[in-house]
């Protein structure tokens, strides 16, 4: 895939096409130095990964980000700072990753294939989450701290007992809102296919009927098949044809 990477500073530069380099598998097509640079130089090259600094004199990453996710194809950011304190701001801002400097390679590459299984269904989802009301982010706690997931990377939520399952692009974890909050919150991007399950819109690619009559929701990159229920199925069927939902 083709890399732009923004930074002021050209050392830092410099080192960042290094290790995308010892990652493999990409290429490093241009350097910016400013927010104002990487927008034309995304114009003029299309990259589909960006890797960008945060402050920089001028323009600065988080606006240069705002700008390009209203190109036609965005490319999918990826913030490198050394500044842990813009976390929040950087995934509001719909960047798929934040890495803080000094990377690692191992952290580069994982952030690389998060940004390679991006699709223009996550971008369509990341444009309506910046339009619609509500949190862009659920909270999960971990034992390593807080991770923000953002809404863009979630599957589908599953109610498991006191808890809620949060299925996203790097896992699953448990978090503590009910599924109806989380429905009245985010309904115009999830819709509900069983009493305890709740799928992202635009990840359904359609519905498969079992041998014994049941219908299950095929999702986007997912092997897996959701069960449908008989109450919930004609608002599926109507959301898969265009007409519903």
């Amino acid at each position: 895939m083709k890399i732009l990477i923004v930074d002021d500073e050209a050392p830092a530069r410099g080192r960042l096409a290094n290790l995308v380099r010892a990652v493999g598998g990409h290429e490093v097509v241009g350097e910016a130095a400013n927010g104002a640079q990487a927008v034309s130089c995304c114009s003029s090259w299309q990259p589909e990964i960006v890797l960008m600094d945060i402050r920089m004199p001028g323009m600065d990453g988080l606006e240069a980000a705002a700008r390009l996710s209203h190109f036609d194809q965005p490319p999918a950011v990826i913030f490198v700072t050394a500044y842990g304190d813009h976390a929040l701001a950087a995934f509001e801002s719909a960047a798929i990753d934040y890495l803080v400097k000094p990377v690692r390679r191992e952290r580069l590459a994982t952030a690389l294939s998060k940004a390679r299984r991006l699709n223009r269904a996550q971008f369509e989802a990341l444009q309506l989450s910046a339009e619609a009301p509500g949190r862009r982010h659920i909270l999960c706690r971990r034992r390593r701290g807080v991770e923000l997931v953002p809404i863009a990377n979630v599957q589908y939520f599953k109610a498991d007992q006191k808890y809620v399952i949060v299925r996203h692009a790097d896992g699953e974890d448990l978090i503590e809102d009910s599924l109806r909050q989380l429905e009245e919150e985010f309904g115009r991007r999830f819709v509900r296919i069983h009493r305890k399950m709740l799928v992202a819109r635009l990840r359904l690619a359609g519905l498969e009927k079992s041998s014994d009559g049941r219908c299950y929701a095929v999702l986007l990159d997912s092997d897996e098949r959701l069960e449908v229920s008989r109450r919930h199925l004609p608002q599926v069927r109507g959301l898969l044809r265009g007409v519903g939902g």
